[in-house]
C-alpha cells in the first residue's frame, strides 16, 4: 500500500503539469493598468497576418484574449486607446540576412541573437529601439512562443507584455493548437497580469 503513494503522486505531477509555460511576463512604464476600462485587439485588416497563421487562429487566439480581457471588467471598443498587439515566433533569424520591419529590433552589441515574434502591428511603430524599463527578453524565444503587447497606442507607450510557448501542436509552425489548447495558452499568458478576475470568474 505504502508503494502505491509514490507512484499516485507522480501520476498527479504528470497530469496537473500544463504543456504551457509563461515565458515573460513585464509591465513598462510604471503603467497602472486599472486605468483603463477599455480594450480593442488588433485586426488583421490593420496589420500583416503572422506567417503561417491561418484567421481560424487568429479568432481562436483572439477570443481567447477578449474572454480574459472581459473577465477582468475591461470592455471591446474600436476607440480604445489600449490595443492588444499578437506576436508569434515564426522562424530563427539568420544572421546574413535583414531583419525583417516589425521584429524587434536588437538593442545590444554584437550579432542579433535568437528568435523574435511576427507581430501584426508592427512593433517598431510603438517600442523604442532601446528603452531602458523594457526587460524584454531576446535570444530565448523558440517557434511557436505566443507574444502578447498591450500598448496606449495613442501615446505609444507600451504598458505590458507577456509571452507564452508553446501554441504550435508537436513543434510544427503548421498545425496551431485547437481552441482549447489556444484558450489555456492564454489562461497561462494572462497568469501574471497585474488586474485580477472579477470574483465571480475566480477558481473557475
Amino acid at each position: 500500500m505504502k508503494k502505491l503513494f509514490p507512484l499516485l503522486a507522480l501520476i498527479l505531477l504528470l497530469t496537473g503539469c500544463s504543456p504551457y509555460t509563461l515565458v515573460n511576463s513585464e509591465t513598462y512604464n510604471g503603467a497602472d493598468l486599472r486605468a483603463y476600462s477599455t480594450f480593442r485587439i488588433i485586426t488583421p485588416d490593420e496589420g500583416k497576418m503572422v506567417p503561417g497563421m491561418t484567421y481560424v487562429t487568429y479568432y481562436n487566439i483572439a477570443a481567447a484574449i477578449r474572454e480574459q480581457m472581459d473577465e477582468r471588467g475591461y470592455t471591446e471598443s474600436p476607440d480604445s486607446p489600449l490595443l492588444i498587439n499578437i506576436g508569434i515566433t515564426t522562424h530563427r533569424e539568420i544572421q546574413t540576412e535583414p531583419l525583417i520591419d516589425n521584429y524587434y529590433p536588437w538593442p545590444g552589441p554584437g550579432p542579433v541573437p535568437g528568435y523574435y515574434p511576427f507581430f501584426m502591428y508592427p512593433r517598431q511603430y510603438y517600442w523604442p529601439a532601446y528603452n531602458p524599463n523594457a526587460q524584454v527578453i531576446t535570444g530565448i524565444y523558440k517557434e511557436g512562443v505566443l507574444t502578447m503587447d498591450m500598448v496606449n497606442i495613442q501615446q505609444k507607450i507600451p504598458l505590458f507584455s507577456a509571452s507564452v510557448a508553446t501554441v504550435l501542436e508537436n513543434g510544427s509552425m503548421s498545425q496551431f493548437r485547437n481552441l482549447s489548447g489556444i484558450n489555456e495558452a492564454v489562461q497561462t499568458l494572462f497568469s501574471k497580469f497585474p488586474v485580477p478576475l472579477l470574483p465571480q470568474y475566480r477558481g473557475k
